[in-house]
């Protein structure tokens, strides 16, 4: 385990602080000191946010090469990859953040009831305390660092545990973060499940992870024990069907499905074809060469599965049916070529758990209703993808498929608007952020009123209660 922070808590120097030592020492005094200056209230200005946040910023622009070949290594992510899915992603976020920070900060007044008049209410953003972040591997910077803004923005302390499945950029957060964000209130843990283990026992005044389900239930029952809120960012098998089948159609499901090899949580995991499917599948194969060549495995903008393990199980996946597009592997890179599949078996774990890798079930419905059907039939996916331009099917599918996002005509863009909430529901998650729902996510939303008592004007709905008590009192509320 490898854990990074401060004992001396030093004061920042301009937009960073001082870089944090490395050493041993137990997460729960790593906490004990960020607790300290949560209690300084050193978060809570919103100079320091914007000064953490440009701060951040700007270790993206100047470190951006070592984030790169880090992607690289852990997943073989091409350089423009790399750039536009996590570090200009991050990036959008913090200038998101920055341009609506004093809108977001600032106390909404509400009305009050007549019965206590004179008096003001407003809605106060507070800080939560010291957030845990938990990522995930397949993003490994991105669904780290999205999190860790909306935790500076309102206020936070946090502590990030990147995945070590993605060792490198794990290595390169654990290394570059404490020389650009204030090592009073940010840290970096490294480790596996040991480094989880003990970081859940300790109580935290939010927990937010981005993984499967059978980890999040590990961390909803660790988060209970301190009745810690959490927001769990998860997965499922996020249908797309297809009405439509305009040349852009097998374009957009195919770059969805294969970009990062297909491990994206939002990524299209089957399609329910409505009408002909061959010629949906030619087109497939047709995008599939566009993008990556004859030879996909060999391309430089196409990556590689994590690691052995989840290369076997996607291997094994195959074998639930015909394979009509791609097929190819090679365990000795973990690369498998984008693969379209039919005639698979429903019940095999190739239709029953998330692929999460570049294999894409064709599955042949007789109408909508079908469709729709199948879907209900399922866990609620973190998102649902409609290929239609039938206005009146838009209409039903958003209204018939429980989904964390309805996407129409467009898989997996709905992660680039900061004004739109991203999170799923039921088994798929719970919570949302980017933008300002990660802000009040990570905020308490906290009430205040204040009335005088130079003049008391609840006499009355004091008791004892008279007739005539009873009825001002009825008329008031």
């Amino acid at each position: 385990m490898g854990i990074f922070t401060s004992h001396q808590l030093p004061e920042p120097v301009g937009d960073t602080a001082p870089p944090m030592d490395e050493h041993p020492a137990r997460i729960a005094d790593i906490l004990a000191h960020l607790r300290q200056s949560v209690n300084a209230r050193i978060t809570h200005p919103r100079r320091f946010r914007m000064q953490q946040l440009k701060a951040l910023e700007k270790m993206l622009i100047e470190r951006e090469a070592d984030f790169v070949q880090a992607l690289a290594d852990d997943l073989g992510k091409s350089a423009t990859e790399a750039r536009f899915s996590e570090i200009d992603f991050v990036r959008a976020e913090i200038d998101y953040a920055q341009r609506h920070l004093a809108e977001w900060m600032d106390p909404v007044s509400v009305k009050v009831p007549v019965a206590l008049q004179p008096a003001l209410a407003r809605i106060e953003p507070r800080p939560v305390g010291v957030v845990l972040i938990i990522g995930p591997w397949n993003y490994p910077m991105q669904l780290v660092l999205a999190p860790l803004v909306a935790a500076i923005a309102a206020g936070n302390a946090a502590v990030l545990k990147p995945s070590e499945l993605a060792p490198a950029t794990s290595g390169v957060l654990a290394r570059l973060l404490p020389q650009y964000l204030d090592a009073r209130v940010y840290a970096v843990c490294e480790g596996g499940v040991d480094t989880s283990t003990e970081l859940l026992a300790n109580r935290w005044d939010h927990i937010f992870f981005t993984g499967g389900a059978k980890v999040a239930k590990v961390i909803a029952r660790a988060a209970a024990e301190h009745l810690t809120p959490t927001t769990l960012e998860l997965g499922g098998k996020c249908p797309t069907v297809v009405d439509n089948h305009l040349p852009a159609t097998a374009k957009r499901i195919a770059y969805a499905k294969f970009m990062n090899s297909g491990q994206t949580c939002v990524a299209p995991d089957y399609i329910l074809s409505l009408g002909d499917t061959d010629a949906l599948v030619d087109r497939l194969e047709k995008a599939i060469t566009g993008f990556y060549g004859r030879e996909p495995m060999a391309h430089p903008d196409y990556g590689r599965i994590v690691s052995q393990q989840h290369f076997d199980r996607l291997s094994a996946l195959m074998g639930h049916g015909d394979v009509v597009v791609g097929g190819e592997t090679d365990t000795a890179t973990l690369r498998i070529a984008p693969t379209v599949m039919r005639n698979v078996d429903l019940d095999s774990p190739l239709m029953t758990e998330e692929i999460f890798g570049p294999i894409l079930p064709v599955v042949e419905v007789k109408g909508f209703d079908e469709a729709l059907d199948f879907i209900a039939q399922r866990p609620a996916p973190l998102a649902a993808y409609l290929m239609s331009e039938n206005p009146r099917l838009q209409a039903i599918f958003s209204d018939r498929v429980q989904a964390g996002a309805i996407v129409h005509n467009a898989p997996m863009t709905h992660l680039i608007v900061p004004s739109l909430p991203f999170g799923g529901v039921g088994d798929s998650g719970m919570g949302a952020y980017h933008g300002r729902f990660g802000f009040e996510r990570l905020s308490q939303m906290r009430p205040e009123l204040s009335k005088t008592t130079v003049i008391d004007t609840m006499n009355a709905i004091y008791p004892p209660y008279s007739w005539a008590k009873r009825k001002i009192i009825n008329k008031l509320m």
